[in-house]
């Protein structure tokens, strides 16, 4: 009954017109990104390794499709939490808008259940945008520009990948990458829980996410000891599969805070719902 219940809310999410938003936004964004890149990106290129050119000689291909990946990702996984929880927010306030609530909760599955449907229903929403991403940031720029080695700058310095050395580390960045922004669909759908329309849920995961990153990024003692829990802090941590050596133990750390939010947020979301009022 889950497994079905889960289909007819995917079903309901890709018939959703503001569903197909996030994917024409996304692929929008990043032709805008690659005509900047084949427009004047050697310019954008020298500008960041100016500083190195003194000590280094850079031969090659340096401006080609691995590069560009990256840069993509760097640009484009803040503002995809949006395209998340344009879709994701109002998976349950919108029942209660639709006033559909009701009938929903006379299915013969428990409130639990209908719950958890729409968590995965979200997730696979989310899995689908990020492998479009993966598939534009890998395949279509590679075709554009071609392959070679990496040059990635880091708090480190500069760190230079060969090319053999590179797609199994896009393919870990684009996992942890997907757990960040899973936990956005979470934060959405819980908050969704709570509220009777669908703007309400999209705008407060937004809100949040800012209110995070401001906090995680003020250099204040006072914020040190809860930035670590944030998992705004986290959403970045795929940028650890470009360094040399990789922070194995700092990649985990990151894994786990997010798995347990996402886990927290659910259990929220579903506590909630079984207390909902629907009769109102």
């Amino acid at each position: 009954m889950l497994l079905k219940n889960t289909y007819n809310e995917f079903i309901k999410i890709i018939a959703k017109p503001r569903s197909y938003i996030g994917l024409g936004v996304l692929t929008a964004l990043i032709l805008v990104i690659l005509f900047a890149m084949k427009a004047d990106g050697t310019s954008y290129i020298s500008f960041v390794t100016a500083s190195f050119e003194q000590t280094l000689s850079f031969n090659g291909n340096i401006l080609n499709g691995n590069l560009i990946a990256f840069i993509i990702l760097q640009m484009l996984i803040v503002h995809i939490p949006l395209l998340v929880a344009l879709v994701t927010g109002d998976l349950i306030s919108g029942e209660a808008a639709m006033g559909t609530i009701r009938m929903l909760a006379t299915k013969p599955i428990s409130r639990t259940n209908i719950v958890l449907s729409k968590f995965i229903a979200g997730a696979v929403y989310t899995l689908i945008l990020t492998l479009w991403l993966a598939f534009l940031a890998l395949a279509v720029v590679k075709w554009m520009f071609g392959s070679g080695d990496m040059i990635v700058l880091n708090s480190s310095g500069l760190v230079i990948l060969q090319e053999s050395d590179i797609l199994w580390r896009y393919a870990y960045s684009f996992i942890v990458a997907y757990l960040a922004l899973l936990t956005v669909s979470s934060l959405s759908i819980c908050l969704s829980a709570f509220a009777d329309n669908s703007i309400g849920p999209i705008v407060s995961t937004m809100g949040i996410i800012i209110l995070f990153t401001i906090i995680g990024s003020l250099d204040v003692t006072v914020f040190d000891s809860v930035k670590k829990f944030l998992f705004t802090t986290h959403m970045a941590s795929w940028r650890s599969f470009f360094e040399d050596p990789i922070a194995i133990k700092e990649i985990w750390q990151s894994i786990i805070i997010l798995v347990v939010h996402n886990i927290l947020l659910v259990t929220i979301a579903v506590v909630k719902f079984n207390k909902k009022d629907i009769t109102s």
